[in-house]
C-alpha cells in the first residue's frame, strides 16, 4: 500500500491554525488529483483543500477539528485503482418495477369523517369515534354528522361535574411552548470577529460623533442619470459608491482620519482603501476597495458587487481581505436608524450609514419633508481630535447634499 499524506498547507503569514469546516468527499471515496476534498475555515476566509494524488481517500481529521499548519488531515491510498471502465463510470440507476402492495383489509377511511362532516362534528362538539359511518368503507358522511349533532341536541345535557381541588395542594401552572437548548461550537470566523471587536473596545480611545444628511439631491441625481449609467456600465448607481467617493475625497483632505497608529508611530496614507462591511451567513467581513480616490463610481459599484458575491459564497481570498484605511458599514439596509459602529483595527475611523427616513426639517424658515439619514463616525481619539471628526462629517454632508461638487472635484 502506497499512502500520500495530506497536511494543512501554509496559508498566510498571520494564520497558524484552521478549522476543518466540512468534508466534500466521503471516507473511502476515490479522488482525483486537484479535486477538492474538504474546506478549511481560517480567521479570514474559507478555503478548499485539493487532493495531491489519485486514489482512495482515508480520513484522519474530523469535521470541526482545529488543525495547526502542517497537521495531518487525510491519507490517499494511491495503490487503489479503478481498473475497469464499469468501475470508473458512474453507477447507472436501473429502474425496477415497484412491488405490488396487497390491499389492506381494514380500510383507513373506516370511522374517519369527510372534510365537510369533520367541520360539522367540530362545530357540534361531537367526537368522530361516537359516530357510525355509512359511507364507502365506513367513512362518516355529511349526513351522518348532521344526524349525530341533532341526536346530541335532542338528548338531555349532562350535568357538569364540579371538580374540587384540595386547598392544601399547591397548583403549579403549566409552561406552554418548547424550552429546548442547543449548544454549537463557535466558528473560527465568529471567534475572530469577537476577538477583534473586544480588542478594538479595549485598545482604542473610541468615541462616536453624529450628524445628518439630506439626500434629496443624491436621489434626484440617481433618478436623472440611472438609466444611462446602467446602459453604459451594466450596474446601478447606488448609495455606496457616492458615499465611498465622498469619504475618499474628505479623507484625502484630512489625512489624520485616514491614518493609523503603529506603536509610537503614526502611519499616513496617500491613498484611500475603503473596507466595506458585508454581512454573510458566517459573520461580518470587511474586504477593501482599493484606491477609491482614483477610480470611477462604476468601478466602486462593480468591485463592491464582486466582493459581496464572493463573500456570501465563501470565496474571498486572503489577499482580497487584506488592507483598508477606513471602513463604511451600512446598517440602514437592515432598518437601523442609529448606531455606534466599532472601529476596524488598526484603522482609526469607521462611518456608519443608516436608514433613510422622510422627516420634517426646517429650510429657509419653512418646514418641509426631506429624505434624511443619520451619520455616525466612530474614531480613535488618540489620533483624531473631536474637532477633526466633526469637521469630517460636516464636509461629508456638504458633498452629499450638493453631489455636483463631488463630481466636479471642487
Amino acid at each position: 500500500m502506497s499512502l500520500v499524506e495530506m497536511k494543512v498547507p501554509t496559508i498566510g503569514e498571520s494564520i497558524s491554525e484552521v478549522t476543518l469546516s466540512q468534508w466534500l468527499k466521503k471516507d473511502g471515496d476515490y479522488v482525483k488529483v486537484d479535486e477538492p476534498i474538504c474546506e478549511f475555515e481560517s480567521d479570514k476566509a474559507t478555503l478548499e483543500f485539493p487532493a495531491e494524488a489519485n486514489g482512495k481517500l482515508i480520513f484522519v481529521a474530523k469535521e470541526g477539528d482545529d488543525l495547526p499548519i502542517g497537521a495531518l488531515v487525510a491519507k490517499i491510498d494511491t495503490s487503489f485503482v479503478l481498473d475497469t471502465p464499469a468501475a470508473a463510470s458512474p453507477a447507472v440507476a436501473v429502474e425496477t418495477p415497484a412491488p405490488t402492495v396487497e390491499p389492506i383489509k381494514e380500510n383507513y377511511a373506516s370511522g374517519h369523517p369527510s372534510p365537510a362532516a369533520g367541520k360539522i362534528l367540530r362545530e357540534g362538539n361531537v367526537a368522530a369515534s361516537d359516530v357510525s359511518g355509512t359511507g364507502k368503507d365506513g367513512r362518516i358522511t355529511k349526513e351522518d354528522a348532521v344526524k349525530a349533532v341533532e341526536n346530541k341536541s335532542a338528548s338531555p345535557a349532562e350535568a357538569p361535574t364540579k371538580s374540587v381541588v384540595p386547598t392544601n395542594v399547591a397548583i403549579t401552572p403549566k409552561v406552554s411552548g418548547a424550552r429546548e437548548v442547543r449548544v454549537e461550537k463557535m466558528s473560527r470566523m465568529r471567534k475572530t470577529i469577537a476577538s477583534r471587536l473586544v480588542s478594538a473596545k479595549n485598545n482604542t480611545a473610541m468615541l462616536t460623533t453624529f450628524n445628518e444628511v439630506d439626500l434629496t439631491a443624491v436621489n434626484e441625481l440617481r433618478k436623472k442619470y440611472q438609466d444611462r449609467f446602467v446602459a453604459k456600465y451594466g450596474i446601478k448607481l447606488g448609495f455606496m459608491s457616492l458615499f465611498a467617493k465622498a469619504c475618499a475625497k474628505v479623507l484625502m483632505e484630512m489625512p489624520d482620519v485616514n491614518a493609523m497608529i503603529d506603536g509610537n508611530d503614526i502611519i499616513y496614507h496617500d491613498y484611500v482603501d475603503i473596507s466595506i462591511a458585508i454581512s454573510t451567513p458566517t459573520g461580518l467581513v470587511v474586504p477593501p476597495v482599493h484606491n477609491v480616490e482614483s477610480i470611477g463610481f462604476h468601478d466602486v459599484e462593480l468591485k463592491i458587487k464582486e466582493l459581496a458575491d464572493k463573500a456570501r459564497l465563501g470565496k474571498l481570498t486572503l489577499d482580497e481581505m487584506k488592507g483598508g484605511t477606513f471602513t463604511i458599514t451600512n446598517g440602514g439596509i437592515f432598518g437601523s436608524l442609529l448606531s455606534t459602529p466599532i472601529i476596524n483595527e488598526p484603522q482609526s475611523a469607521i462611518l456608519g450609514m443608516h436608514a433613510i427616513k422622510d422627516r420634517p426639517v426646517a429650510i429657509d424658515g419653512q418646514v418641509v419633508i426631506r429624505p434624511m439619514m443619520y451619520l455616525a463616525l466612530s474614531y480613535d481619539h488618540r489620533i483624531i481630535d473631536g474637532s477633526t471628526s466633526v469637521t469630517f462629517l460636516v464636509r461629508l454632508k456638504e458633498l452629499l447634499e450638493d453631489p455636483m461638487t463631488l463630481m466636479m472635484d471642487i
